[in-house]
């Protein structure tokens, strides 16, 4: 069975990759970097996947373009409802790369972080699977978050400070 995993860094990667290689899936990725700010933040985990990528012999797919500007429009008088839209946005993308790509599932690495909304992300997942016909493969991988953890950090691996947007980044640093 194949499954596209949405990935958004490689340090949230390891577990669940870990995860669904154990459950025999042959699991491809698929980075999605619009809603990643700046650009050099974005080039940095993209580098930082493309190395981890290669040391794990795992193929991933990296979107092209750097359309920011789509993820300020979505999110721009909307602030407090905007990790739905984000999850909307990245889900989306991936379900119709796996449509395409004759996946049997598609799933996301934001599951593994314990700072995400799963309650949400899982209801636009099975929703978004349900339009597409390719289904969501739910797993809460939170479990894993101290294993991660410790692996990126053995492996020396970048481990970025907040999610990726404009306004994580400004929650995390700006007090």
């Amino acid at each position: 069975m194949k499954l596209l995993l949405h990935i958004c860094c490689a340090p949230c990667t390891i577990y669940p990759l870990k995860t669904l290689r154990n459950k025999n899936l042959n699991v491809m990725g698929y980075f999605y970097r619009y809603n990643i700010h700046p650009y050099l933040e974005c080039l940095k985990r993209e580098n930082t996947l493309k190395e981890y990528a290669e040391n794990e012999n795992f193929k991933v797919i990296y979107q092209e373009g750097y359309d920011i500007e789509h993820f300020l429009r979505n999110a721009a008088f909307r602030e407090s409802n905007r990790c739905t839209l984000c999850y909307h946005d990245r889900l989306q993308a991936t379900a119709t790369i796996a449509k395409k790509g004759n996946f049997d599932y598609f799933s996301t690495t934001l599951l593994y972080s314990k700072f995400q909304k799963h309650d949400i992300i899982k209801s636009i997942g099975e929703s978004i699977g349900e339009n597409t016909g390719v289904p969501f493969y739910y797993i809460d991988f939170r479990d894993g978050w101290k294993e991660g953890v410790i692996e990126s950090k053995r492996q020396g691996i970048y481990r970025q400070q907040y999610c990726g947007c404009i306004y994580s980044e400004k929650e995390r640093y700006y007090k």
